[in-house]
Order: C-alpha cells, then structure tokens, then sequence
C-alpha cells in the first residue's frame, strides 16, 4: 500500500514538472513567498511603535481573557501539517494554489494593517507561538490585528483541499481558532470575521487566475 502511495505521488509530481506553466507558477510562488516572509520582521517591528485606534468590543467585553496559546498552536500547526500532506499529494490542484493564495493574502494583510492602524484590545494576553514568530523577528507582536492572519491561514486550508472529510476537519480548526484568538483577547471581533472574507476573495481569484476549475472529491 505504502508502494502503491509512493508510485501515486510521484507520477503527480513527474506530470506536473513536465509543465513549464506548473514549473513557472511553483518556482515564482516559492520565490514571492520569501521575499515576503522576509519583510515581515521589518514591517511587524515599525507596526509596534505607532499608535493606533483602541475598538470598544462588544464580543471582547463580555469574554474573560484566558490563556490558550497551546490549544492555538496545537491547532494551527496540525492543520499546517495536514494541509501540507495533501499539498505534496495534489502539486497541481492544492500546492500552487495554496502558495499563491497564501502569498497574495500575506501581502493584502500587510496593506491592510498598514490602512488600518489598531491598538491591541483590552485584556490582550501575549500570544505564545515560537513558529511563528521566528517569521516575525521579534518576541511579541500585538498589533497585527485587521485581519487575522492565524484564522485566514486555516481557512484557506479549508478552502484548498478538496475531500469532504478534509474540509469539515479544517473548517472545524478555523472555527476553533477564530473562537479561541478571541478568548485570548489576541483579536478583535472584527478581525476574525473579515479574515474569511479577504481570504475567500484571493482563493476565488487566483483559482480564476489559474482556471483551476476541476470537480472535487467527495470521499
């Protein structure tokens, strides 16, 4: 079975790489994805000496701030890893689109947070995630906030892979996320609802980009 897994995935792999178009958009994606991982110390460092806007949160009002940084991290690192199998599984149909939504997505949320400068909410409890904030380049950040970019990651995770089961593990993990971020107080409300909605409109666009229509799989 393992063999037979293994076979699979390679002629995935050797059909996709014979298509200069596939070699371009992977090689391209990778290469953007870099140079804007890159920038994020940077950028992340100045968001934290300006001072922004404090929102009066209803939601954050009445929800006790408590500590979830590691059913937070738990969550999103699997989701990651589970994601990323299947990634190496569909190079065509779930790699390349992954890539390019998530680099487009990090790049509309760097413009955003810059448009949109927030103090972080009341209660704000730090969030501990060492993956993370290796990419960030500094200890803490708390005023990354319009839009979330922990519950926006999961959800066009949801929205990549392409089986029924795999779909209602990640959106269950965006839910679970988006929830747990603020009983952290780590976001606002606002943040969190809008991540979905700035994230389908980039999956929606680089699918039509790319005209990656093909059926999904139920099973």
């Amino acid at each position: 079975m393992e063999k037979l897994f293994q076979a699979s995935m390679n002629r995935e792999w050797q059909t996709a790489w014979q298509s200069g178009v596939f070699r371009k958009r992977l090689i391209w994606g990778l290469i953007l994805l870099f140079i804007t991982l890159g920038t994020f110390p940077f950028f992340f460092s100045s968001i934290e000496k300006r001072e922004g806007t404090q929102i009066n949160d209803w939601v954050l009002n009445h929800l006790p701030a408590y500590p979830v940084s590691l059913p937070i991290f738990i969550i999103i690192w699997s989701a990651t890893l589970f994601t990323f199998i299947r990634a190496i599984q569909d190079p065509r149909g779930i790699m390349i689109v992954f890539l390019w939504s998530y680099v487009i997505m990090s790049i509309s949320r760097l413009v955003v947070i810059t448009a949109v400068p927030l103090n972080p909410p009341a209660g704000l409890l730090e969030l501990k995630d060492p993956i993370s904030n290796t990419f960030y380049g500094m200890k803490v950040v708390t005023k990354d906030l319009f839009y979330s970019g922990h519950t926006s990651t999961v959800f066009l995770m949801f929205l990549c892979v392409k089986k029924r089961k795999d779909k209602i593990t990640l959106l269950t993990a965006t839910l679970l996320v988006g929830f747990l971020l603020l009983l952290q107080h780590v976001h606002y409300t606002i943040d969190v609802l809008a991540a979905p909605v700035f994230t389908f409109i980039i999956y929606f666009l680089v699918k039509r980009a790319f005209r990656l229509d093909a059926p999904e799989k139920t099973n």
